[in-house]
């Protein structure tokens, strides 16, 4: 019986202990919003949060140097038979300031392909405060006869850059890894016509 009262007591605390973390984990969410609110870190999420009744039209984002602004060009390099290019050539943007570009790619051969991109930086010197938060370029795709991807490119310029740099050129070197990749299935051609249509 003692065996059994033990097991009992040690459920019931751990029960105990499950229902404190689970209160817990419902608590984190308002309070990193009500840090973040007092110390203006992550001030980007305040936008997320207008329907709560969080006035964010005074809400400035003090990590943006807005007396600078840079021009940040796009470049895409293809090594190999497909289509690579940024949506845009060209944009302006201030130190500090959270920015998305998007990259489109097609790969018009009729195999299948594994591609990954490498990024390259003009001046050099940017590399080191050009931070990219999501980018393509951190994995290796397969694409198959035809396929179309867009890829964003998020990324912030570190207001410690030397104000000497007012232009960036981000390039990005697309190129077919390993070689050629096996030809795709059987079942996805049809039989003496190539690629199913769209491809």
């Amino acid at each position: 019986m003692n065996l059994r009262l033990a097991n009992m007591a040690m459920a019931g605390k751990l029960c105990v202990i499950a229902l404190v973390m689970l209160a817990f984990g419902y608590a984190l969410g308002p309070i990193y919003n009500a840090i973040c609110e007092m110390t203006g870190i992550n001030i980007l999420a305040l936008g997320e949060r207008n329907n709560t009744g969080v006035d964010t039209s005074r809400v400035v984002n003090t990590q943006v140097d807005r007396s600078r602004t840079i021009t940040v060009e796009f470049d895409a390099n293809s090594r190999g038979p497909w289509e690579f290019k940024p949506a845009q050539r060209s944009l302006q943007v201030h130190p500090g300031e959270l920015t998305t570009v998007v990259y489109e790619f097609q790969n018009v051969q009729n195999r299948r392909m594994a591609a990954q991109a490498i990024p390259s930086y003009a001046p050099q010197q940017a590399a080191a405060h050009f931070n990219k938060l999501e980018c393509f370029c951190f994995t290796q795709y397969t694409l198959e006869p035809g396929e179309k991807k867009s890829w964003p490119v998020v990324f912030v310029i570190d207001p410690k850059m030397s104000r000497d740099v007012a232009t960036i050129t981000l390039s990005y070197t697309f190129f077919e890894v390993g070689g050629k990749v096996p030809e795709a299935p059987i079942a996805a051609v049809d039989a003496g016509s190539g690629p199913k249509a769209g491809s």
